[in-house]
């Protein structure tokens, strides 16, 4: 489209790599711009992506073209109004903040002690996939109550659905792996039901929706609820363990630690953009939207407004307005499992930092966030004693 040259010269390469740069120069200059890489509208002001996330009337979700969906059909991710509400309440109860903390803390603290303790003779460790992602899948088959599926079988199938997802998004051919890995978590939820275990949140579920509808929530809340908090632990620690100044003060002050997990999801959300799409003709910020165009709301571009967040590319574990980030997302979709997701990675900072001395980046095995949809270091090497 003319009159966007900024949007003309940004590849998704680019948004993949380090989006950062160029997403301040179109949240200054195009903060709505058209991106041919995305064949779609890119949204970087943190005002205007709250206009469209509060707005699931005029930018739905609810479009064939939506990746997600594509890969596990129709959810509570994919949907709004009346059909949204269906698909998400059978789920919410569990991860109200009262309920996260009585019915996982014990949970999660006994699971990051056993994968904290493996770890302390060895002086070194890649984090994110001996630490993190372990730490997450374990969660999340403890919170849905999925039976028959280990550890290793749970990242696989989040491996391939994410990657799936993110091609679609970057306008790429998904390959049979996501479909497949589905498949077979369809056949593990099924499995789950039919032994009617009143603990599993999906045989709860299945009161209130048909079998498919319980497997493609189950999907999109697995592979979000590894997705958000593998991402979490692995860049707060990225975080912190690069700005020794600001580990010190939260060293210092433990009190500081929440604080700090909530200044690196605003400079690094774990998912960095979420779609829309134009349900009418209509003016976005400088630009005019149509109906049927895909709009992305960049929440990483959002996170980095300075007409919100002073000198926003620096890590300031004392930031005071640190929580009106949008890494959760905002309105209708504000992720569900939120409240867990910091659970997960106050603890596991926790334990890290205390258990481990002189916890350092391996400076011979450089990190950086990486990924157009979802952003974190690919593997995060540490040192420590």
């Amino acid at each position: 489209m003319i009159g966007f040259p900024l949007g003309a010269a940004t590849t998704t390469a680019r948004l993949t790599s380090d989006p950062h740069p160029r997403l301040a120069q179109l949240r200054a200059c195009e903060p709505v711009s058209w991106l041919p890489g995305l064949n779609g509208w890119l949204v970087t002001r943190r005002d205007l992506a709250l206009e469209v996330m509060r707005d699931p009337e005029t930018f739905t979700v609810d479009d064939p073209r939506f990746s997600t969906a594509r890969i596990v059909g129709p959810s509570m991710l994919s949907l709004d109004g009346a059909e949204h509400t269906r698909h998400r309440e059978p789920f919410t109860a569990p991860f109200r903040p009262r309920e996260v903390h009585d019915g996982f803390a014990e949970f999660v603290e006994r699971e990051t002690d056993r994968l904290v303790t493996a770890l302390e003779p060895t002086g070194a460790a890649e984090l994110r996939r001996a630490f993190a992602g372990p730490l997450a899948v374990a969660v999340v088959t403890e919170a849905l109550g999925l039976v028959g599926a280990g550890t290793d079988t749970v990242l696989s199938w989040y491996d391939a659905i994410v990657r799936s997802v993110s091609d679609l998004t970057a306008g790429l051919a998904a390959g049979p792996a996501g479909p497949e890995a589905y498949a077979q978590l369809r056949r593990a939820v099924e499995a789950t039901v039919a032994e009617g275990a009143d603990s599993s949140l999906l045989t709860r579920a299945a009161d209130r929706l048909a079998l498919p509808e319980v497997a493609s929530n189950a999907a999109v809340l697995m592979f979000g609820g590894i997705e958000t908090t593998e991402g979490m632990i692995t860049n707060a620690l990225l975080h912190l363990l690069g700005h020794p100044d600001q580990l010190a003060l939260v060293q210092a002050d433990s009190g500081l630690l929440d604080n700090a997990i909530e200044e690196s999801l605003r400079l690094e959300p774990g998912a960095a953009v979420v779609d829309r799409y134009a349900t009418r003709d209509t003016a976005l910020g400088p630009a005019t939207i149509r109906r049927g165009d895909l709009v992305t709301v960049s929440l990483a571009g959002a996170n980095r407004d300075p007409a919100v967040f002073p000198d926003p590319d620096r890590f300031d574990v004392r930031r005071a307005n640190a929580r009106l980030h949008l890494a959760f997302a905002h309105g209708r979709h504000y992720c569900l499992a939120a409240h867990l997701a910091r659970l997960e990675t106050r603890v596991a900072l926790r334990h890290l930092l205390d258990r481990l001395p002189g916890l350092r980046l391996d400076p011979d095995r450089p990190a950086a966030p990486h990924g157009l949809v979802f952003r974190k270091p690919p593997t995060l090497h540490v040192l420590w004693g």
